[in-house]
Parts: C-alpha cells; sequence; structure tokens
C-alpha cells in the first residue's frame, strides 16, 4: 500500500521561508513522477508544482509560484521537497504531495494527509 507522509508546514511571516517533505514507501519511488498541490480554506485544490519520474530532470510550477517555489527529489530517501521563498498571504494552504502529475481532479489522487502553511505577520 502505498503511503505519503507530508511534513515541515508551520507559521510564517511574509517573505519567509520554508521547506516541505513528503516521504513515500510502498512502490518504486524513482518511477513515479510527483505533484505538490494545495488547498485554502473553501477552494479547490490548485496544482503548485510537478517533478517527473526517475531523475527528475522535467519540472511545472504554476504561474503563482514561479520563480519563488523550487520541487526537487531525493530518489535514495524516497523523499519530494518543495522549498518555499518569498512567501506570500496568498500561499496559505494544507499543501499535499500527490502522485503523479497533471490530474483533472486532486480529490481522488493517492496523497498524504497534508501539511498546513500559514503566512501570516
Amino acid at each position: 500500500k502505498v503511503r505519503v507522509v507530508e511534513s515541515g508546514g508551520a507559521l510564517v511571516q511574509p517573505g519567509g521561508s520554508l521547506t516541505l517533505s513528503c516521504v513515500v514507501s510502498g512502490l518504486t519511488f524513482r518511477d513515479a513522477a510527483w505533484t505538490w498541490v494545495r488547498q485554502a480554506p473553501g477552494k479547490d485544490f490548485e496544482r503548485v508544482s510537478s517533478i517527473s519520474s526517475g531523475s527528475g530532470g522535467q519540472t511545472f510550477y504554476a504561474d503563482s509560484v514561479q520563480g519563488r517555489f523550487t520541487i526537487s527529489r531525493d530518489n535514495v530517501k524516497n523523499t519530494v521537497y518543495l522549498q518555499m521563498n518569498s512567501l506570500k498571504i496568498e500561499d496559505t494552504a494544507v499543501y499535499y504531495c500527490a502522485l503523479g502529475s497533471y490530474k483533472a481532479d486532486y480529490n481522488s489522487a493517492t496523497k498524504g494527509q497534508g501539511t498546513q502553511v500559514t503566512v501570516s505577520s
């Protein structure tokens, strides 16, 4: 069974930085693409960033985070990271690590329990 555990969320001031981690077990990690999605209160899931399988040579970033967030993966540690810099209040959401790349609906995606990121002064 696939298990996904996100961590690293916290309360941070605008302009601050955080690194989220996603540890995966139960599948051949390097064979899978991974996506960070987020969900703000009362809103749908938003695709934030994706990384391709294998070495992760292909990445995607939403326009809203381009230039501020960096996704990476460590195939030895079975972990996906999301480095978030210059955080904005509108980045406040629960962040999830989801199996795969683009999906029309992330509600049914294989993902963890999420980690809360709150950006506030």
